[in-house]
């Protein structure tokens, strides 16, 4: 029987089994067609591959992540996906949505679809996150309708304003969440529930939300398996607790692995999925159940059940890996054809300009100055409780403090309380609003970092000690057209170019991740302290995330769903 690709000699991992098999594999059309011992005799192939005893699983499958986390084109993000062995993603584009709306989703999807990795997207479901912000874009539910209608969609994204959901039933959310139930009741529809338990988490199931994908805790994650959620493990719940627990239980149906956000600099030094079934398997998990975790598990999450398995009738994505425990990649085939070499050349895809002109001049703000970072108020001389957002290391939550800071001529004096200062300023042109807070913890100590990468409204983000520094590293970001800047004693030490959209860059994977590294490295030498500190500030403006975060409106007390003054006691 005439074939495309017979690989002999490899050691076949068998999903359904979670075991590895010593055997042969055919592939005819880019599926697989036989697999076990029949060998050349049995087939007339067009290509042999000797696989020399490796081991052959299948390609990965990332079923929660944002492309943008990462600030490259999809074609870029492809690229680095492909030499890490993940050959299908659920891509979710709500940071491009809250920039550009629904046509900024189609815009990304179109720029995907000549990827090599296979990419099935998830509609942005919170555009904006909370009615606490001002985007450039958002996602109404007759945009819902237009993409199920028109592009590759594979699921509704992550629903992320759960205090809306469980306190308000006119709510944006629970419209959108009627909509799909109603009208297209087979969509997968993913959550975004951190610590919510018993009540709380089961009304949200209850509205159609069965998945979780934020940080577990031993407690919140066996309340969800035994409500019906599955759960999407990403680094950051990779505790001992929870890997052992993972390990010990019988729970490979209710969990997968996923990234989630990935800079660019780790995506380039330490990998992508792979890392984590990498990690997993470092940390005393057996190499099956790992990569039970990064293929069929979420393959079946999202009933993609074509992928996942080295199977007959499944597509042939696989990969051949020499040391299993260290997930040593020497080969990646997609569809059956090779896609990636360890000992061949392996070049980027074209970085010529993918979006509409207009993508390149997002950020619509006049240059700032001192008086900018001033934080005017009404109340009387005399020291008053503020409010302050405390950075965790280890954590992209903050904690709220108040502290006694002095108004002097209406001002409030927050260069001598201890703090630093927070400000975001609305940057689409759209009303001009701006917010202040203080910030302290494990944030920078001195100097300025400005921002237009701030999740998930991106709007210019500023935290600083100083006005001069915190104006300069503003200007730099808007001359260009957004980005990050970092400044220490009126210099720029780090700047990170992302035009697209205030939130992209264009230029080649392995470029982003020097100028993310000398990004990272300008920030902790502010006296940043965090495991991912450009996470960790874009997130400060999440007004999901909790505890204490700012928008354009103001702080917002993200547990009780609400804008709060930054002075208390007036």
């Amino acid at each position: 029987m005439r074939v495309d690709l017979l690989i002999e000699n490899v050691r076949i991992y068998n999903s359904y089994f979670k075991t590895f098999i010593q055997g042969n594999a055919a592939i005819l059309d880019g599926r697989f067609l036989y697999i076990g011992e029949r060998a050349a005799d049995s087939f007339e192939a067009d290509e042999h591959l000797d696989g020399q005893g490796r081991y052959m699983i299948p390609g990965l499958i990332d079923i929660h992540l944002h492309i943008e986390s990462t600030m490259v084109t999809p074609e870029t993000f492809s690229y680095g996906l492909i030499r890490n062995g993940v050959t299908t993603i659920v891509p979710e584009p709500h940071e491009i949505a809250n920039v550009f709306g629904l046509d900024g989703v189609k815009e990304f999807i179109k720029a995907s679809q000549h990827c090599v990795a296979d990419m099935f997207y998830a509609i942005p479901s919170s555009v904006p996150a909370t009615s606490m912000e001002t985007t450039g874009g958002a996602i109404e539910i007759e945009d819902l309708d237009e993409l199920l209608r028109t592009e590759r969609i594979i699921c509704l994204g992550e629903i992320m304003n759960y205090v809306d959901v469980i306190t308000d039933p006119d709510c944006k959310t629970n419209h959108i969440l009627h909509h799909i139930r109603s009208n297209y009741p087979h969509l997968i529809i993913e959550g975004h529930v951190p610590k919510l338990i018993d009540l709380d988490l089961h009304r949200m199931i209850f509205s159609g939300v069965d998945s979780d994908h934020t940080h577990q805790s031993i407690e919140g994650m066996e309340a969800r398996i035994a409500a019906g959620m599955f759960i999407e493990i990403q680094e950051k719940s990779m505790t001992p607790e929870v890997m052992a627990y993972l390990m010990e239980h019988e729970v490979s149906e209710h969990y997968c692995f996923v990234t989630d956000d990935v800079m660019a600099d780790s995506f380039e030094r330490r990998g992508h999925l792979n890392h984590l079934v990498r990690k997993a398997i470092g940390m005393g998990m057996k190499p099956e159940q790992a990569i039970y975790a990064s293929t069929l598990s979420p393959a079946k999450r999202m009933r993609m059940y074509d992928r996942g398995v080295i199977a007959p009738g499944k597509i042939g994505d696989f990969q051949l890996i020499s040391n299993l425990e260290q997930l040593t990649i020497d080969q990646v085939y997609k569809h059956g054809s090779k896609v990636y070499d360890v000992n061949e050349p392996y070049q980027p895809t074209d970085h010529s300009p993918a979006f509409p002109d207009h993508y390149y001049q997002s950020v619509h703000m006049s240059p700032l100055t001192e008086a900018d970072f001033s934080v005017n108020t009404e109340v009387a001389d005399g020291r008053y409780a503020c409010r302050a957002m405390m950075v965790k290391d280890g954590s992209t939550f903050t904690e709220e403090h108040q502290v006694d800071v002095e108004v002097r001529q209406g001002k409030l004096n927050w260069q001598d309380s201890g703090y630093g200062l927070i400000a975001t300023f609305e940057r689409y042109g759209k009303n001009g609003n701006r917010a202040y807070g203080l910030i302290g913890g494990d944030t920078i100590k001195r100097g300025a970092i400005a921002t237009t990468y701030s999740h998930d409204n991106h709007n210019m983000l500023v935290v600083g000690h100083n006005p001069v520094d915190m104006m300069i590293a503003a200007n730099e970001v808007i001359k260009n057209q957004g980005g990050f800047s970092v400044v220490e004693n009126g210099k720029v030490i780090a700047s990170l170019e992302l035009p697209v959209g205030g939130i992209l860059t264009e230029v080649p994977l392995e470029q982003v991740a020097k100028e993310v590294e000398q990004l990272r490295k300008a920030m902790e030498s502010l006296g940043y302290c965090h495991y991912n500190p450009i996470m960790s500030i874009s997130t400060h403006s999440l007004p999901v995330s909790p505890a204490l975060k700012i928008t354009d409106f103001g702080l917002i007390d993200v547990n009780e769903g609400k804008v709060v003054p930054l002075i208390i006691h007036s």
